[in-house]
């Protein structure tokens, strides 16, 4: 499973993610959108969210914290 969080400074929803990832020993790469090539990833993504987290599964948009809780529950 590859696991990709778009993330930002001082975000607890963020970091909430992040650690239940690390929680369940599942990897993930972290893009902090405060990087001007991070954010225009972002951008080009989703160009409809301006809310973070937002994480994709397998290159599948999943949501945020809370769509990642039940997605990973039903795993």
């Amino acid at each position: 499973m590859h696991i990709e969080i778009f993330t930002g400074p001082n975000c607890s929803w963020c970091a909430a993610a992040k650690t239940l990832l690390a929680g369940r020993g599942q990897p993930f790469v972290e893009y902090d959108i405060s990087d001007p090539a991070h954010f225009a990833s972002f951008a080009e993504r989703l160009p409809r969210h301006r809310s973070i987290p937002q994480i994709f599964i397998d290159g599948q948009h999943i949501g945020g914290y809370e769509d990642l809780r039940i997605h990973l529950s039903r795993a």
